[in-house]
């Protein structure tokens, strides 16, 4: 499906594929990983053509469809489901020519090609996709244009899925969704036909999906077999052993280099010194065994507070004079919960998350909340809300105007910023270190619960492990919300599940209720089979119409035609019949124009007959039919 051998890419001046080679057969699922910046986008960017390389060769298979997700978000005002259905191209256009096709034949070649890439099935997939990313059937009918952007972003990923390339390309596709949606997508791109190259810091879907790793570190793509598990345990024995290596190296070269210190310059040494000399040359300069730095966070621990931190009591809660989001709220907090918020988009996850944050008040209810109790509140979009100008000690020495200034870099430096890092500026960090900088600033006081919504969008896998172990040590309550099952399996200890208007308790655990969704999911997609058996022969017996109506509708299409050539025609010849000087030449040429005139008038009676007839003759068998 794909080769690509000794890959050169420059940007800026800086080297991001240095001789990269890589082959990506038929049909595999590859997880493409690397620290942020490696130019793993870049190299998607190249796959696409929007690129050129500086050096090397990049082949794709001859004919090969591509998908992707566009950047651009859409502004359409079709309705999500008609939108879905156009990203297929060649089923557009395959209908198009079968509404429009005069020939008999070029309908039939469109009919077959049709049945062949299933395109009746088309209506029945994109609305199990859609429903799969999180859109009711209502949702479905509605305008791409009155949606949010974050939910544009799951329609345009709808619409790559819907088309089925031959090779299709997701650059972080989890960071739009929620955790039922990633769920559901973990299991489509396991059922995929085609190939798939996934770039993303989600462990689970790697796992879930991929079938090789290809690790794209210092400019090179390195291909390990099995999921991103069975990379990092590979990666992890292949660091030590070229530790060892370079160990006894080292040791030999420690050992070489004593003998030439101590007879280099002895008569009866000199040759054998000699001799380790060249041996030292050899063996060449120390070479450093690279290896990622390690990332840690440290949130620091909160004094204790008496139990409970918030008690809910017949709680309800909205939005202005509307209708509460959420009612029958009964919940009860205490210092040592950790517990993962479940349930789609849009059922009130955020909402309950405010109500606990304190930025949102009941409508019906009470609540009680203790004295003492400092609240650290996450949020993604929070990110947008930082002063691009400004550099990470600026905006922490604001929240911190009293402290001293080793204080202020203590608290960045428990989030891996050091000096060089806090003092650049907003704009010139990485969405990681954006991220982290939010970390810092909300946990600057000691919060006693920390409410983190969507805390691992931008985080690379070894940021997504150091917030794991810092929850884990955290001494504070946790609210989480997230897609990243890993992170959500690793430190909450409950779940509460936000469905139907309501929070009640989840009993099961994160397998069960992923059990729970695909099974929801196999009874929607048998549901659409059936209804696609319906009408599949709806479109067969559509099909069958068309085609013995074929001859009429030339008929009345090449009559159509010929009305309009003869419509033209006449206009000219009116046109100059109308010219004043025409009339000052010679008379016949006037009444040779009127003749024509009359001759046109009648090819068009008979035209005009002629498309009557065939307009009516297929009125009639369409009807009949």
């Amino acid at each position: 499906m794909l080769d690509i051998s000794n890959l050169v890419y420059r940007i800026g001046g800086r080297v991001l594929l240095d001789g990269a080679s890589l082959s990506v057969a038929d049909g595999q699922k590859v997880g493409l990983v690397g620290r942020n910046g490696a130019g793993k986008s870049t190299l998607f960017g190249l796959i696409l053509g929007e690129h050129e390389p500086d050096g090397g060769e990049l082949a794709l298979r001859p004919g090969a469809r591509v998908g992707h997700v566009a950047q651009e978000m859409p502004d359409s005002q079709d309705s999500l489901l008609d939108w879905v259905l156009a990203q297929d191209t060649e089923r557009a256009a395959l209908l198009h020519t079968t509404e429009r096709a005069a020939d008999p034949q070029d309908l039939a070649d469109a009919l077959e090609r049709l049945d062949a890439i299933d395109a009746h099935s088309a209506p029945a997939r994109a609305a199990i996709i859609l429903a799969g990313l999180g859109f009711t059937a209502e949702t479905q009918a509605r305008p791409v244009a009155s949606l949010s952007g974050g939910w544009r972003m799951r329609v345009v990923l709808a619409g790559a899925l819907a088309a089925r390339p031959d090779l299709l390309l997701l650059d972080e596709p989890t960071n739009h969704l929620d955790l039922e949606a990633t769920l559901w997508l973990q299991g489509f791109l396991r059922d995929f036909q085609g190939t798939a190259i996934v770039i993303s810091h989600d462990r689970d879907l790697l796992n879930a999906v991929a079938q090789r790793i290809v690790h794209l570190d210092r400019g090179k793509l390195i291909a390990y077999g099995g999921n991103y598990d069975r990379f990092e345990q590979v990666r992890r024995e292949k660091q030590e052993l070229a530790a060892k290596f370079e160990a006894k190296r080292d040791d030999q070269r420690k050992h070489l280099q004593s003998f030439v210190d101590r007879f280099r310059y002895k008569a009866s040494k000199a040759r054998q010194a000699q001799s380790r000399i060249k041996m030292l040359e050899r063996l060449g300069p120390p070479v450093a065994v690279i290896e990622d730095r390690a990332v840690r966070f440290d949130f620091p621990d909160p004094d204790e507070l008496a139990p409970p931190l918030i008690g809910i009591d017949g709680g309800a809660a909205g939005y202005k004079k509307g209708e509460p989001v959420l009612t029958g709220l009964d919940l009860r907090l205490d210092m040592d919960d950790r517990i993962a918020l479940l349930g789609a988009n849009g059922n009130g996850k955020s909402t309950l998350a405010r109500i606990l944050a304190g930025r949102l008040d009941l409508m019906a209810g009470t609540q009680f909340r203790t004295p003492k109790l400092r609240v650290g509140y996450f949020a993604q979009h929070q990110t947008e809300e930082l002063d691009a100008g400004r550099t990470p000690y600026d905006h922490m020495r604001e929240l911190m105007p009293n402290v001293l200034e080793s204080k202020v870099r203590a608290q960045l430096g428990r989030f891996a910023f050091g000096q060089e890092r806090a003092d650049v500026k907003v704009e010139d960090l990485s969405g990681g270190e954006k991220a982290r900088l939010l970390f810092a600033l909300m946990s600057r006081d000691a919060p006693h619960l920390m409410i983190l919504d969507e805390p691992t969008n931008h985080l690379d896998i070894d940021a997504r492990e150091a917030l794991v172990a810092a929850l884990n040590s955290y001494a504070g309550a946790v609210i989480l919300i997230s897609h990243d099952s890993h992170l959500v399996s690793l430190t909450a200890d409950r779940l509460w599940l936000v469905a139907e208007g309501t929070v009640r308790p989840y009993d099961g655990d994160l397998d069960d209720y992923r059990k729970l969704l695909l099974d929801g999911a196999s009874t929607m997609r048998k549901q659409a089979r059936e209804a696609n058996a319906a009408r599949k022969d709806e479109r067969r017996a559509a099909a069958a119409e068309r085609t013995r109506n074929a001859p009429l509708r030339k008929r009345a299409q090449e009559a159509e035609r010929l009305l309009e050539d003869l419509h033209k025609r006449r206009a000219a010849l009116e046109a100059r019949l109308a010219d004043p000087t025409l009339y000052a030449g010679p008379a016949a040429a006037v009444a040779d124009l009127q003749k024509s005139k009359a001759g046109i008038d009648q090819a068009l009676a008979a035209a005009e007959a002629d498309w009557l007839a065939a307009s009516e003759a297929l009125e009639r068998e369409t009807a009949g039919g």
